[in-house]
């Protein structure tokens, strides 16, 4: 696996092929013979790629899981991301999940769920109607917030994974591993976001005949089905009223229960015509000149995220299937670390 790992600490670095060849002293196209398994470099090759890359030869012996079967979804168009950018989005996606297997083998069995039922919801230009049937699907409440997003998902079978992209144009994508649905979001975002991004997220992998010929039409469609599934028009009519006639600061207190921002519950406000639509233009001004469209405040008091591989290696460490400095290296933790969640539980 060492060609796979090269590429994977090559794109973390954000170093193209010539950079790290000029470096080396190699052509960037025995860097694309390396990547590619055509050519195997000697042990001083090895460790000069190691020290231009700032990792341990270690790093590069690290093991992969061949039993894998990815399944990647197709970057937004409009996203404009970087060739580079989604290669190393792949790239990491295919080493995290290389990590997560690893820790659901050693539990012998099969300690996920099954893989749940996706594209199973037809696609209604009513999104209200889409979002609950949605909801229905993963046996929520019709009404109401969706508390601790990322373990419902988890306890359903969708794997989830935060990563660390230094871009604003990437927010979130999903695919497949074995069968089982992911969703990976950018972990720089704030808790709202990754929220919102997860549910846009849900929305492409649970429904079918969305698509449209305009790609731009279709991510409207599913991010008016997220904002649904996450605070429907009866919950804003209950939580805000028939009628308001400003934007006030006790809005605040529903985005802290629903785990959304104020521009989605703005939006559904002004979609249950509960505020105008001149209201709603006004708000968006006033908070981009506040400058939310990079930084804005954060309501979520008690920020989500995934536990589900965490939950796996301790087990595994606590059962014998792992050793400590194992579990270590699947969780890119260190030991001491381990340590603390690993052992009785009352001494």
């Amino acid at each position: 696996m060492f060609n796979k790992n090269l590429k994977y600490y090559r794109l973390q670095k954000n170093m193209s092929k010539k950079e790290l060849a000029d470096k080396c002293g190699v052509s960037a196209m025995a860097i694309t013979h390396y990547e590619n398994g055509d050519r195997k470099p000697d042990i001083d090759m090895i460790k000069k790629l190691a020290e231009a890359l700032g990792v341990f030869v270690a790093d590069f012996l690290t093991e992969r899981n061949t039993s894998l079967s990815f399944v990647h979804g197709e970057f937004r168009k409009q996203a404009s991301l970087s060739e580079s950018k989604q290669e190393y989005i792949r790239e990491s996606v295919e080493e995290y999940f290389s990590r997560f297997f690893d820790a659901v083998e050693c539990l012998g069995g099969n300690p996920l769920p099954e893989p749940p039922k996706t594209e199973s919801i037809k696609w209604d230009a009513d999104v209200e109607r889409c979002a609950e049937r949605i909801k229905q699907a993963l046996g929520l409440s019709k009404s109401g917030p969706v508390k601790e997003l990322y373990a419902v998902l988890e306890n359903k079978g969708f794997l989830i994974m935060e990563l660390d992209v230094d871009s604003r144009k990437f927010s979130g994508m999903n695919g497949k591993v074995n069968q089982y649905p992911y969703i990976v979001v950018n972990e720089n975002m704030s808790p709202e976001r990754k929220r919102s991004t997860i549910a846009h997220e849900l929305v492409h992998i649970m429904s079918s005949d969305m698509k449209c010929s305009e790609e731009v039409e279709e991510e409207k469609r599913a991010t008016a089905v997220a904002g649904a599934f996450l605070i429907s028009l009866d919950d804003v009519h209950r939580e805000l009223g028939a009628h308001r006639t400003r934007v006030t600061k006790d809005y605040i207190l529903t985005c802290e229960e629903y785990g959304i921002s104020m521009y989605l519950l703005v939006k559904r406000a002004a979609l249950a015509g509960i505020i105008s639509s001149s209201l709603e233009k006004n708000f968006y001004i006033r908070a981009n000149k506040a400058g939310y469209q990079t930084n804005e405040p954060v309501h979520i008091k008690d920020p989500e995220s995934p536990t589900l591989l965490r939950q796996l290696v301790y087990r595994a460490v606590n059962e014998e299937g792992l050793s400590m400095a194992r579990g270590a290296e699947l969780l890119g933790t260190s030991i001491a670390e381990m340590e603390q969640f690993c052992g009785l539980a009352v001494t």
